[in-house]
């Protein structure tokens, strides 16, 4: 697992923070203007014979970024792993919060998961990550494929996707983090199951980076368990 930094001079501090698995890069969610501009002209620039899975490429980016937007996704990771076929499986791991503003956290995070567990589509079981309680709730169902060109009928194009969120709370805040990866590669999910439980394991409310400065050595900090979380992929 690779520590991610989510904090730096000129933003706020964040609320919570995370680890990256090996093979997930981080994607902007707000990407400026001008650099939109010149990567358009530059696959406008290519040859026809690739220019069309380029476009595919830059649809399927501003889909999800559109999407997650629209979901007040706060960090969002896009996985690519060899498969056992010789190809790729891909993923895309996301970050959010819940805000529960004058209640109890941990008993909304409670409501949340008997909810989730009253759904028979759903697999849920009960959490205990190093940064507090939450729960995991897995399911397979059928999402709109970003970036895929409507149907002749107009209707939009939808595939299959396991689907894994863990939600969780800790002392001293009042929001709940929801982590969730979501992947095509139905045949993968036990596999990304346990990335997804990984990733969970790094979950902190305490900021890392003090401890990593006082010992020089990026020892134990609290709440993250990026060295000791199973990691499928190495």
């Amino acid at each position: 697992m690779t520590d991610l930094l989510t904090e730096s001079t000129s933003d706020p501090i964040p609320a919570y923070w995370y680890g990256l698995p090996h093979g997930y890069l981080p994607l902007d969610l707000d990407p400026p203007v001008d650099q939109l501009m010149a990567l358009v002209n530059l696959i406008i620039g290519l040859p026809e014979e690739t220019r069309g899975q380029a476009e595919r490429v830059l649809r399927f980016y501003a889909g999800v970024v559109t999407a997650l937007n629209s979901h007040n996704v706060q960090g969002c990771a896009i996985g690519l792993h060899p498969d056992d076929e010789g190809g790729f499986a891909s993923s895309v791991l996301t970050f959010s919060t819940v805000p529960a503003p004058g209640v109890n956290a941990a008993l909304a995070l409670a409501d949340l998961a008997v909810a989730a567990a009253e759904d028979p589509d759903k697999d849920v079981q009960p959490l205990e990550l190093p940064c507090g309680t939450g729960f995991l709730a897995a399911e397979t169902r059928r999402t709109v494929a970003p970036g895929r060109p409507p149907e002749e009928d107009g209707s939009l194009h939808e595939d299959p996707v396991w689907q894994g969120t863990i939600a969780v709370t800790g002392p001293g805040t009042s929001d709940i983090v929801v982590v969730q990866l979501v992947t095509p590669a139905l045949e993968l999910a036990d596999e990304y199951r346990d990335v997804l439980l990984g990733v969970g394991h790094t979950v902190s409310f305490f900021d890392p980076s003090p401890a990593e400065k006082a010992d020089g050595a990026g020892g134990t900090r609290p709440g993250a368990a990026a060295d000791t979380a199973n990691n499928p992929f190495g």
